[in-house]
């Protein structure tokens, strides 16, 4: 093994160690470093130098691959070089690098008409019925990710209409169960009769309760209510997400208050959803601006 690959493997058990990185941040990472050594065929991390990274780039470039997915490996490869410099370990200033620039990110939400259908879309007293009532109901009452849903323990205090949740890097964060969630969840639970300690579950053709449920079960019952509800274009879990953010925007929350129920780092990860609200800044505009040069004529 050279020194870079030792260097890396180092690296590697630093994320997930200190950083305390997800298994699959971690294995993002090496494969985007790797191609970067693989393209540069460096040993040493003195080898990496500017020239090294811009013919890297380049190719990257002419792979016609997408800004977003160049900046990927840039930034892996930038926090690569951070952590040579933070162990004294001569190689290319972080500095040196700078991240491409991307287009904004655009994001969809249900419109509000579509989300009520695929709400209430489930019928029936069934197993499944409730169940998938109950996880489409708390989606958009909390803005979950879909693992930190699949992983919600079956023990959540419904009295106090909040859960903690343990979301990326770790990190804990609250978020709060609205009465028609709470309501869809109690119906669920008194339906089950089995001993699993998962609030969510998978359910057999049989209607018998198998395991937890698993994120791509979550995916395929909301694609399916999606259809059963009448809407034409693809739906998927995250969507329920950007609802809840764009809904609380919408109604008026301040960005930072949103930010910390989606259990974001970064302030910037949340303005992407501030572009949703500019129908409501037209609507405003259009009702106050110019009012006396209107009334003038």
């Amino acid at each position: 093994m050279s020194e870079i690959e030792t260097l890396l493997k180092d690296y590697l058990n630093y994320l997930e160690i200190e950083k305390n990185r997800s298994p699959k941040t971690s294995e993002n990472y090496a494969h985007y470093i790797k191609e970067f050594l693989k393209f540069s065929k460096i040993s040493s991390p003195k080898d990496i130098t500017e020239p090294v990274v811009r013919e890297f780039r380049l190719a990257l470039a002419r792979r016609e691959m997408k800004r977003i997915t160049q900046s990927y490996y840039v930034i892996a490869l930038r926090n690569f070089l951070k952590y040579l410099s933070k162990r004294d370990i001569k190689a290319l200033a972080p500095e040196k690098i700078e991240l491409p620039k991307t287009p904004a990110r655009e994001i969809e939400v249900l419109e509000y008409g579509d989300l009520e259908r695929l709400l209430a879309a489930p019928k029936g007293e069934s197993l499944r019925a409730l169940r998938d009532r109950a996880i489409l109901e708390m989606f958009f009452s909390t803005g979950l990710r879909l693992a930190e849903l699949c992983s919600l323990p079956r023990r959540i205090d419904l009295k106090r209409g909040e859960v903690t949740v343990r979301g990326k890097g770790d990190k804990l964060r609250i978020v709060f169960i609205s009465d028609s969630a709470r309501t869809a969840i109690e119906k669920y639970l008194a339906k089950r009769g089995d001993a699993e300690d998962a609030l969510f579950v998978s359910i057999d053709r049989a209607g018998k309760v198998i395991g937890r449920v698993t994120p791509r079960a979550v995916q395929r019952l909301v694609a399916q209510r999606a259809k059963e509800a009448g809407i034409a274009k693809p739906i998927h879990a995250h969507l329920l997400r950007h609802s809840f953010a764009t809904d609380l925007l919408v109604n008026g929350a301040d960005i930072r208050s949103v930010q910390a129920l989606l259990g974001h780092s970064n302030i910037s990860t949340t303005q992407i959803y501030t572009h949703l609200t500019n129908k409501e800044l037209r609507e405003i505009h259009d009702a106050f601006h110019g009012m006396r040069r209107r009334k003038d004529k």
